[in-house]
């Protein structure tokens, strides 16, 4: 009677048998867990710092609403513009490219990537969009209207600070986006898993009756 032979490619079921080290990369060629926390680092960090350049053609590209004031109040130019659904707008479609192009840059960088990835380009769009709707708004016309109104005189048009009013839409724009294109890369693109093994080899003996 013949002890079972343990196939070679499985190890021994013992106890201490020691697990995937996390530092060390996997059999298939994807990043370390470490690895993979510092790449979604990355990522997080450079994306939020090109919020600044969102924020700056935010404030190139967005309409804006022209105000002015009898030395008593102030009032829109035009009360029927759509400047002020524009400046959302404007935001939100510049969000969701940057958005865009993010996931597929960080896609073909990373081709391995995985949850930490997603959501290193989750963060970082967040954070840069908050950074471009700051930089949008301190960077362009006077935030102070009535100050303004006061600077200019009465009956001299000037331009209305830039505003969101529908910021947490915005905000969402840019990571909802990355995380849409990033995965439906991965999912096109991606690694494939490796084929399940048929069976364990050399076979097991048979013994006939």
């Amino acid at each position: 009677m013949t002890a079972p032979l343990t196939p070679p490619h499985q190890p021994p079921h013992d106890s201490y048998w020691p697990g995937p080290d996390p530092a060390l990369p996997a059999a298939d060629g994807a990043p370390s867990t470490m690895t993979e926390l510092r790449q979604a680092a990355v990522v997080t960090a450079v994306s939020a710092v090109a919020g600044a350049l969102l924020g700056l053609l935010w404030l190139w590209l967005a309409p804006r609403v022209t105000l002015v004031s009898d030395g008593k109040a102030v009032f829109l130019r035009n009360s029927e513009g759509e400047a002020a659904i524009g400046m959302d707008g404007t935001f939100v479609l510049l969000a969701l490219g940057f958005g865009a192009v993010a996931a597929a840059l960080v896609f073909l960088i990373h081709r391995h990537g995985g949850v930490a990835l997603v959501l290193g380009l989750a963060a970082g769009g967040v954070l840069g969009s908050l950074l471009a709707w700051g930089t949008g708004v301190w960077l362009g016309p006077e935030r102070d209207v009535v100050a303004h109104a006061k600077a200019v005189g009465p009956n001299v048009f000037f331009e209305a600070p830039l505003e969101l009013n529908m910021a947490a839409a915005a905000m969402l724009a840019w990571p909802v986006a990355a995380m849409i294109v990033h995965l439906a890369l991965t999912a096109l693109f991606g690694p494939r898993d490796p084929e399940p093994d048929e069976g364990p080899w050399p076979p097991a003996p048979t013994t006939g009756r």
